[in-house]
């Protein structure tokens, strides 16, 4: 949250919307703490602030009052109250005042004009008018305004002296500033100094007589010592008033976009090291950030380019540019000298800067290079290619300038900067061609990207004019082992860790290649939890399988590939047990280059892709692996009967899972080619579990019983408390809460002895349910806290979807809509992410459930009805008999006696095939309500005593949250009333 007193007092959010304070007395207690920002301020002080000499009759509740405002409109938790008062909790960079204040001491202790001009500049912006505007009268600002206004002109004082340093010219507005503080010496000598620097010596020594005579007349004194001194110097013409240059820098052609936080690095380091040296690779942008870093420097000696691409000599380059004959003429100078371009010349460049530094101690160098000088005292700052916003501010900017008036589509625009690493000067390449494509086909161009770049800027280098040009201005100095290493690792998709790299190079002293080619910036290495990981840019990668033929090329796709079939493998054998984040967390790091894998040889992509079952059920990804399992199962090759028959149990179990109407409804796969067991049963076992909400649930019942005979027998402890889960879950789905609750804690203690986090959660639910449906509604908010915390620490997003649902089940029960529909909301846009109907459909119901009990029944239907025919197919009766109890009530709130007669009968026949008994007991509580709408009360009393029968023979009655609907119809069943319809609210 951002406050501003610097002018009218004003209050922003976060997303940048006013917050709105309109009560004054409530404002003025915010200016009030604001200029006391972390300290407590008494109430006894905020009374007198506040009110004075006409203070309420109850002082501390009035101002407690004004506190309650206050945190409700700015949030409670940044108004905090002490045993000494009261004070703003904020951050000073988020007020106005301290912010100024802080640029004010930043600006003070830099010797830099430029950095100067920069931080006073930004101070000065942040002011909007008078200090605390609407209060400025007010007693308990009166000191503080007057400080501030004083700060304000020194700020300006400040801001004219470091801008007329830099040489800028400001006759006129010194002039306008002059005028309206007519005594402040110091003002008008800054304006005398900017005369005089115009050429105006005349007007100049005119306006310091004039300021004389003024100061006489008014004040009956005499210019101060500096001024004095000025007037000598302005009559005398001193040599010390002109400005001399000091750079021979060039102009910059076009705004840097996207390196101010770089510039500002740069400078920092260079004011405390005497060798910085900018690395990166080729087109990145090295000399245009050397440049701007090194405009803003201002050594009394200035701040000098050697540019050595095209050089000879080093040394004579070097003396030429400082105009001296040797390096000890340097002895007693004190200049930056940015040295552009050494990575052709690095012995000779390092040769010079050794002795350089040895001799003139006063003098500073920034260089730039694909790889270090590696000289005693260097600091490297490796620049970075631009975040994929700056990239996108870069590209949109140029491509402007080329193409007035063209239409940048932001996704096509996205495309490019991240397939062009966002590299500066390949973006500016790329711009050039906006005119001729336009985005979206250069965006759909760029695999052929060393024949669309190479119409430069003509009077740029010809190594920076095409992009092959760039990369080949690194790729010649190479040894043969080094281009092998960077063609071989071309080969890795967004890079890999160093036994990927070691696996596809297969070459002596891999590491050491690796290296040394991460020194000469071709090579880009990213420090991970799991250890440093080695990328090419995609455009050096392009550039290094260019250079491969063929067959090698064939060659390092099957290496590539056996590695991660072997990375695969090992994993699933780790998914299932107390390692699984950390494999979790490789396979998603690893997911480009597992994707490109299985575009490998069929016989081992087949086998990659069974390794991956279990990894995209966690992941919730279903349809990836759908399709994936179901080209490969479609592409000829040599794969096992066992290896063929496992990809189609997958595809089946994951069709089932997906539940999408388009996708044909799949045969049961022949696992008998699978010899072996462990992996068979755990097949079954999978299908079983894509299957579970299909069928009678006593034929389900029984699958999961003898699945979990099967793993018991076999010793495999993982399998038996999975089906122990599953035998719970179905427990629950038919009433059974005894056997439910028994299942499902014997599930807890196995997993919990696996250490499996997965299993963690999922027999968590079932405890979470029983705590519901037994009313107990802080114990499940808990149970679905705990379990979307795992969920959301393993990335199951699936899981997480239903955990928010489920959050959002409980708010709507204990009548919390608001939330309730906050936290649907969520479900239901995290389950659309996964592409996950199940989930999705269990959070969009539920908007349907909050809808209904808001009496929106236009919304509440469409709801509802959105997912009747799909439930009907897929989701089994107990979704069905949901949906038809929920319409069904929503007829008899409308008073449509017929049609809720005929939603309540249907429901209770698909409540009867599911079998539960509280699934039953909702229809007849329905059918209560249809018989006492059509005027039945006997039979309606009959139907609501058998339902609450039902729910008492499994022990769960009906908790107070879930009696709305009871209570309702019991009402009508005892007045014999008929309701009028409620009105629908959209």
């Amino acid at each position: 949250m951002w406050f501003g007193v610097l002018g009218p007092l004003e209050v922003r959010a976060e997303d940048g919307g006013p917050v709105r304070i309109r009560e004054v007395k409530v404002r003025a207690l915010l200016a009030d703490l604001l200029q006391h920002l972390g300290r407590p301020v008494s109430v006894d002080r905020l009374v007198e602030d506040l009110w004075g000499e006409r203070a309420p009759a109850d002082p501390a509740q009035a101002v407690q009052t004004r506190i309650w405002q206050l945190r409700k409109a700015i949030g409670r938790d940044l108004v905090v109250s002490t045993g000494s008062g009261y004070l703003l909790r904020a951050e000073p960079d988020s007020v106005d005042l301290w912010r100024f204040q802080a640029l004010l001491e930043q600006a003070g202790a830099s010797a830099e004009p430029a950095v100067r001009a920069e931080l006073l500049t930004d101070a000065l912006a942040l002011w909007r008018g008078p200090a605390f505007a609407e209060f400025a009268d007010a007693e308990f600002t009166r000191i503080t305004v007057g400080r501030l206004e004083e700060l304000r002109l020194t700020a300006v004082e400040d801001h004219a002296e470091a801008r007329l340093a830099l040489g800028a010219d400001l006759t006129a507005e010194l002039g306008e500033l002059v005028a309206r503080h007519p005594l402040r010496e110091r003002l008008h000598g800054i304006r005398l100094r900017a005369l005089y620097r115009a050429g105006r010596q005349g007007e100049a020594l005119a306006a310091y007589a004039e300021l004389r005579r003024r100061l006489a007349e008014e004040l009956g004194v005499d210019p101060g010592p500096e001024l004095l001194a000025l007037h000598q110097a302005i009559l005398t013409r001193s040599p010390e008033l002109a400005v001399r240059p000091r750079t021979n820098l060039p102009a910059p052609a076009a705004e840097l976009i996207g390196r101010e936080e770089a510039v500002t690095a740069v400078g920092a380091l260079l004011a405390r090291a005497r060798l910085v040296t900018l690395t990166g690779p080729g087109g990145v942008g090295k000399t245009r950030l050397a440049i701007e870093a090194a405009r803003r420097l201002d050594p009394p000696d200035g701040v000098w380019l050697a540019e050595l691409a095209a050089a000879g000599e080093v040394l004579d380059v070097v003396t030429a540019v400082l105009g001296v004959r040797d390096l000890d003429a340097l002895r007693e100078r004190n200049l930056v000298l940015l040295l552009d371009n050494c990575e052709h010349l690095l012995d000779p460049a390092a040769g010079l800067l050794t002795r350089l530094l040895a001799v003139a101690p006063g003098v500073r160098v920034l260089a730039t290079s694909r790889e270090p000088l590696a000289v005693p005292g260097e600091h490297r700052f490796p620049v970075p290619p631009l975040a994929p916003a700056e990239a996108a501010e870069l590209f949109t900017a140029r491509a402007a300038a080329a193409a007035p008036g063209a239409r940048l589509d932001p996704a096509a625009v996205a495309v490019i900067c991240r397939r062009l690493d966002g590299l500066p000067l390949a973006l500016e390449l790329a711009a050039t061609r906006v005119p001729a494509l336009g985005v979206r086909a250069l965006a759909d161009r760029l695999d052929d990207r060393f024949s669309l770049l190479d119409n430069g800027n003509r009077g740029a280098p010809a190594r920076q004019r095409t992009l092959r040009a760039v990369i080949d201005w690194s790729w010649q100095p190479l040894s043969e082992q080094e281009r092998a290493a960077l063609c071989r690792l071309s080969v890795l998709a967004d890079g890999g860790d160093l036994a990927a790299a070691e696996a596809v190079c297969a070459l002596p002293g891999t590491l050491n290649l690796v290296a040394g080619l991460v020194d000469r910036s071709l090579v880009v290495m990213a420090e991970t939890a799991d250890g440093p990981r080695y990328r090419l840019l995609e455009s050096v990668a392009a550039f290094a399988a260019e250079q491969l033929d063929p067959a090698e090329q064939q060659r390092l796709r099957q290496r590539h590939q056996a590695h991660y079939l072997a990375l695969a493998e090992e994993a699933d054998r780790h998914l299932r047990g107390p390692q699984q984040r950390i494999w979790l967390r490789r396979l998603d790091i690893e997911s480009a280059n597992l994707r490109r894998a299985l575009t490998g040889p069929a016989p081992a992509a087949l086998r990659l892709a069974n390794a991956l079952g279990w990894y995209w059920y966690l992941r919730g990804r279903y349809g990836e692996a759908h399709r994936t399992l179901t080209a490969l199962l479609d592409t000829p090759g040599h794969d096992t009967d066992a290896v063929r028959a496992e990809a189609s149990a997958w595809v089946a179990a994951f069709a089932l899972l997906i539940r999408d109407p388009d996708l044909p409804e799949p045969a049961d796969p022949d696992l008998s080619p699978i010899a072996q067991e462990s992996r068979r049963t755990h097949l079954e076992w999978f299908l079983g579990l894509a299957r579970s909400d299909f069928g009678p649930p006593a034929a389900t019942a029984a699958w999961a019983e003898r699945a979990h005979a099967a793993f018991t027998a076999a010793g495999e402890r993982w399998g038996a408390a999975a089906t122990l889960h599953t035998r719970a879950a179905l427990a629950l789905a038919a009433g059974d809460l005894t056997t439910a609750r028994a299942l499902g804690a014997e599930c807890a203690a196995r997993f919990l002895d696996l250490g499996d986090r997965w299993g963690q959660l999922k027999a968590g639910q079932i405890d979470t349910l029983l705590a519901q449906i037994g009313g107990d509604y802080p114990a499940a908010a808990r149970g679905h806290e705990r379990a979307l915390r795992l969920a959301e620490s393993l990335g199951l997003w699936t899981e997480a979807a239903y955990e928010y649902a489920g959050l959002g089940r409980l708010a709507l029960l204990t009548g919390e809509l608001a939330r309730a529909e906050e936290l649907h909301t969520v479900a239901a846009r995290l389950a659309t992410e996964q592409s996950h109907q199940r989930g999705r459909q269990f959070a969009e119901v539920g908007l349907g459930l909050i809808a209904r009990r808001r009496g929106e029944f236009a919304a509440a239907e469409r709801w509802l009805r959105s997912w009747l025919d799909w439930c009907r197919r897929f989701d089994g009766a107990a979704g069905v008999a949901l949906i038809l109890a929920e319409l069904g009530f929503l007829a008899e709130q409308r008073g449509q006696a017929a049609e809720c007669l005929a939603l309540h009968r249907e429901g209770l026949a698909a409540a009867q095939a599911v079998g539960d008994p509280r699934a039953v007991a909702l229809a007849l509580e329905g059918l209560a309500g249809a018989h006492a709408l059509a005027g039945d009360r006997q039979l309606a009393a009959e139907s609501l005593a058998r339902a609450t029968g039902l729910r008492a023979s499994v022990g769960a009655p009906l908790p107070p949250g879930e009696r709305g609907d009871v209570e309702r119809i019991a009402r009508l069943i005892r007045t014999g009333t008929r309701p009028d319809p409620v009105p629908p609210r959209c």
